[in-house]
């Protein structure tokens, strides 16, 4: 009988449960299922090959964690031998400069987890959370963490400083980007499909609600446009993107916001939603005739395509795109209207190619290519929890 890794993928709203068969040889994806927490009452749903459940939880508070999970837990043992499971992996947003990679979860690395919760304060207590319930449930479940920061470690030092006091630096104030996991399973599975382009100049463009784009250059992170916070670089669904400084200073003192009432304003009344008034979704915007939602596709597809620009200085080259995550696989208007920005650069889609949201979406003799390429964090994760449960074995 297999042993079963799972994977736990926690977001702002819902928490993506993985399943993966692993046989001595290979990982295979068995089933999936999530936690949506922002329903009322909470749901749960899970997929196995052609087997779909959707259930209304019983657990009444989202907060209450260890109830929730175990609730969950039941629900997947009717589909699911839970006596396989070998190990838990979990996606947690920041690992700073702490992680470099994969850990084992142990009561030193959820302090140093903990810890960095104040660099990531709407995501870290959440995977914190999730972390320690399974631990009180599953006590001899063994656990690891895969950090979204940790991929971006590669990045030369001139591009994770900000020109602040060296000081402010040395104590922790500086870029190190996030969608790590997104960006390594782009790289590696680019890299097994087209092995000799995957080694050479690329801009990832993760686009989901959250978004952000990636320079990768023999596989590793160069740049990135996430920064310090989840709120850098491009405007998102609801968080502003990057900002003037001196407007947050403006609000603070001379419209006497709070930092509660700034915190809710830039990470949840931002971005697409912020500018257009009507919908933080592209879908929702691209099907209106308001002038407010064109404006708000518009900010977004020129702010992306500038990042692209400013990413092809840190590359010194550009030899492909890659779009990837909601928007980016899904969405072909979005793309359209980002090539149309970078045509001065050499890229020219394949209408008919870029429609049907096939692999290569650009035309041969576009001077840049493009792709879309679906992401898997749940993969990776999967991937480095072995990799940690060999190095613990050993």
């Amino acid at each position: 009988m297999n042993d079963l890794i799972l994977t736990f993928n926690t977001g702002s709203s819902t928490v993506k449960i993985g399943s993966f068969e692993w046989d001595g040889l290979s990982l295979h994806k068995s089933a999936k299922a999530g936690i949506d927490f922002a329903a009322s009452p909470l749901s749960f749903h899970m997929e196995r090959g052609k087997e779909r459940l959707d259930l209304q939880l019983q657990s009444e508070d989202s907060a209450d964690i260890v109830s929730v999970l175990s609730e969950v837990f039941d629900k997947l043992s009717t589909h699911i031998d839970l006596s396989r499971i070998k190990a838990i992996g979990h996606r947690v947003v920041h690992g700073g400069d702490v992680f470099a990679g994969p850990a084992l979860i142990d009561d030193r690395s959820i302090q140093a987890i903990d810890e960095l919760s104040a660099y990531a304060p709407l995501h870290q207590p959440k995977s914190l959370a999730l972390i320690k319930a399974i631990r009180q449930l599953f006590p001899d479940i063994l656990q690891t963490a895969s950090f979204d920061t940790a991929f971006h470690r590669t990045m030369p030092d001139v591009n994770r400083r900000f020109a602040i006091p060296r000081a402010m630096h040395d104590q922790g104030i500086k870029r190190y980007g996030f969608h790590g996991l997104s960006y390594q399973s782009i790289a590696q599975h680019f890299t097994q499909l087209e092995p000799d382009l995957g080694r050479k100049k690329l801009v990832v463009a993760h686009l989901g609600s959250g978004a952000s784009l990636c320079a990768l250059r023999e596989g590793k992170s160069v740049d990135t446009s996430m920064s310090f916070s989840t709120l850098d670089g491009i405007p998102m669904a609801t968080r502003c993107g990057n900002i003037d400084a001196g407007v947050l200073l403006h609000l603070l003192s001379q419209q006497n916001m709070s930092t509660d009432e700034l915190t809710d304003m830039l990470y949840h009344r931002s971005g697409l939603l912020g500018v257009s008034g009507i919908s933080g979704d592209c879908r929702d915007l691209l099907a209106s005739d308001a002038p407010e939602a064109k404006q708000a596709i518009d900010l977004f597809t020129t702010r992306i395509a500038g990042e692209i620009s400013r990413q092809v200085t840190s590359l010194g080259g550009l030899d492909a795109i890659i779009f990837t995550a909601g928007i980016g696989e899904h969405q072909p208007e979005i793309r359209a209207l980002i090539a149309r920005k970078l045509q001065w650069l050499g890229v020219e889609l394949d209408e008919v190619a870029n429609n049907k949201n096939a692999f290569r979406i650009s035309t041969q003799s576009s001077k840049i290519a493009a792709f879309m390429l679906a992401t898997d964090e749940e993969q990776v994760i999967a991937a480095e929890t072995l990799t940690v449960l060999n190095q613990s074995s050993q």
